[in-house]
């Protein structure tokens, strides 16, 4: 007889079940051992999305091996019964980024609002989870793949698809509001901007670009020049949506 454990996934973690299986109870034969962090991500849900684990009422972590029999309650971030049950240290504030290769107009927003963003459009999966793990980064995407390596340990799967919206979701998720700092980072290349004189760049300059603004920004790693022209207008209009959010 295969042994039995019941599932119930709380709150948003059930985006990655079958549509027939969400806010249900999940009753789940097998006939292994496996971990909970194993078991959960066969049926659908990849661990970075959750933020406490219990069995049978008491707190465990990805290593627990289950048994026949357990009543398993996962919760997502921000849905969790109690700190004291979380599954991995809090993240500092502001988070830092990693996102993959198909997010590059979302990192472009996230650069513009000032949160330290890492992207290229030729990360291998390996190398996203490696560096978010080392460098303690967010790793976002929409590949529910990638969140279940084990080496992600702060991870989100970006609901939203038009990146506007994108970005309005990521700043609720971790609550960036507080923590825009517009010209602070690059968009080409996440280096930090630094004000420069104009007279320094004036030979850099278009004719008409030089004859209507007067504050200038460069970017410490790549030189890439900033000013206030009609990219910072736009993004004036997205904050003032963001703060009315």
């Amino acid at each position: 007889m295969p042994s039995t454990a019941t599932f119930h996934f709380a709150g948003n973690l059930n985006d990655f079940l079958p549509r027939q299986q969400r806010g249900q109870p999940i009753s789940h034969a097998f006939d292994w051992r496996a971990s909970i962090k194993d078991m959960i991500e066969s049926l659908g849900v990849p661990h970075p999305e959750i933020e406490t684990l219990q069995v049978n009422g008491v707190p465990v972590n990805f290593e627990y091996t289950v048994q026949d029999g357990d009543v398993i309650h996962a919760y997502p971030i921000l849905a969790a019964p109690s700190v004291d049950l979380l599954l991995r240290p809090a993240l500092a504030m502001p988070p830092r980024f990693i996102l993959d290769q198909h997010l590059g107009r979302l990192a472009a927003y996230l650069r513009m609002l000032g949160l330290d963003t890492r992207y290229r459009n030729d990360y291998h999966d390996e190398e996203l989870a490696q560096v978010s793990h080392d460098e303690g980064r967010v790793l976002l995407t929409r590949d529910v793949g990638l969140l279940k390596r084990s080496l992600v340990i702060y991870g989100y799967f970006v609901r939203a698809t038009h990146r506007e919206q994108q970005v309005l979701e990521i700043a609720d998720r971790y609550q960036l509001r507080p923590h825009i700092r517009p010209f602070r980072h690059c968009l080409n290349c996440n280096g930090l901007l630094d004000s420069v004189a104009k007279a320094t760049v004036l030979d850099q300059l278009p004719a008409d670009t030089a004859r209507y603004y007067d504050e200038f920004y460069r970017c410490d790693r790549c030189g890439q020049l900033y000013w206030k022209g009609p990219h910072y207008q736009r993004m004036q209009g997205l904050l003032s949506r963001l703060l009315q959010e």
